[in-house]
């Protein structure tokens, strides 16, 4: 059985692995951007997607880098940050007195240690907030597949590929598409039988969904955001790759040619107007990806939604000119500094030469104000 707190340990550098690689990517989006490759929606979500898990499979890559290190440079060579810190200190790099030092160095264990054994009201403010973000989370997830069950329970078979099933709805007013264990579901209103350049988006829309695995990501997305319902950082990350997921799969459908750019506005913009009406069930059902979502927030905010942002963005779709050059490009410094730094947050695992050399530090230092304080207690006797 695995130690709680390497389960801890674990949790808290994904956590800090997701704020970091969220910072790196708005970097690397901003470079993207000045070089031609902003509209490159599909590179971009599949960088995003690689890198989402590089940070859930950290802790396994990790003990396969901890090796490769230790094969090639010596068990005796750390790259943590608190060891290249503490050499950084003992080299002169800034002035504290040691013990201050050490126990801030020792913060992140201290904490860990104190959360393990609920030994303060730090450790059980952090634990009831977790422990309410998870049953927070997890309930909202149970309901919005309740939901998402009954729509789909409600509706009925027209076409079937396979094991992807093309149902009509009279309870939703968005095609969406979603899965069970076993097939795939494209629900599509059922007024749309009389619009067939509309039905044609849709169908067009959801099934370059279920080419792209956004329903295996989407889901994936849901059933972690209980655990990281804290970390603006996890929310930030999933509406970004949430607007990529939508730009990419408009991309690729208006470049197949099969449909034109004003039908496919038109359906977006009609859609949209049917989502601000009512449908509330619909709007908490998830894992879902749908063909549209109105941002009322930014209506109300004057600014501009995520939809005028997607139409204008149509009119720019255009196939990008070796897309495995530019992931690849773009994915190996982003997955090299990701690992960096999941490898620099590990704790040590042992007494270094440089750890014994403060511990040596500190503990002179105690000696010395010990000395101090006896002989001033005799100078005043």
């Amino acid at each position: 059985m695995i130690p709680g707190d390497v389960v801890l340990d674990a949790f808290l550098n994904a956590n800090i692995l997701f704020l970091v690689a969220f910072v790196l990517w708005r970097a690397a989006r901003l470079v993207l951007d000045h070089t031609g490759l902003r509209h490159a929606y599909t590179t971009q979500l599949l960088l995003l997607n690689t890198v989402f898990l590089a940070i859930v499979f950290s802790p396994f890559l990790i003990l396969g880098l901890s090796a490769a290190q230790t094969a090639l440079l010596g068990p005796g060579v750390n790259v943590t940050f608190s060891d290249m810190i503490v050499a950084y200190y003992l080299n002169g790099g800034f002035e504290m007195k040691a013990s201050e030092f050490e126990r801030l160095l020792q913060l992140r264990d201290t904490f860990t240690a104190d959360v393990m054994r609920a030994g303060s009201w730090v450790a059980w403010a952090a634990i009831a907030a977790f422990l309410t973000g998870l049953v927070v989370g997890t309930g909202r997830l149970v309901f919005s597949m309740f939901c998402l069950g009954k729509i789909v329970s409600a509706s009925y078979d027209w076409r079937s590929f396979g094991r992807v099933h093309i149902r009509l709805s009279d309870r939703t007013l968005v095609p969406f598409s979603t899965r069970g264990l076993r097939h795939y579901y494209v629900v599509i209103p059922s007024h749309m039988l009389t619009d067939s350049e509309a039905l044609k988006v849709s169908i067009a829309h959801e099934f370059q969904h279920l080419r792209q695995g956004d329903i295996e990501w989407e889901i994936l997305l849901e059933v972690l955001k209980p655990f990281f319902f804290l970390n603006p950082a996890y929310h930030a990350w999933k509406r970004h790759v949430e607007d990529l997921r939508e730009l990419s799969c408009d991309q690729q459908v208006l470049t197949s040619g099969r449909i034109g750019i004003k039908a496919y506005s038109d359906t977006l913009l009609n859609v949209c107007q049917q989502t601000l009406r009512r449908d509330r069930t619909f709007v908490v059902a998830v894992p879902k990806v749908t063909l549209v979502t109105a941002d009322r927030s930014a209506l109300r905010d004057g600014k501009m939604s995520f939809l005028e942002r997607r139409i204008m963005t149509l009119f720019d779709a255009r196939s990008l000119r070796h897309p495995r050059l530019v992931y690849a490009a773009t994915v190996l410094p982003l997955m090299a500094a990701v690992m960096l730094t999941a490898m620099a947050i590990q704790s040590p695992g042992d007494w270094s030469h440089d750890r014994l050399m403060l511990s040596t530090v500190v503990n002179l230092e105690r000696l010395d104000e010990i000395n101090r304080l006896s002989t001033f207690g005799r100078i005043r006797d």
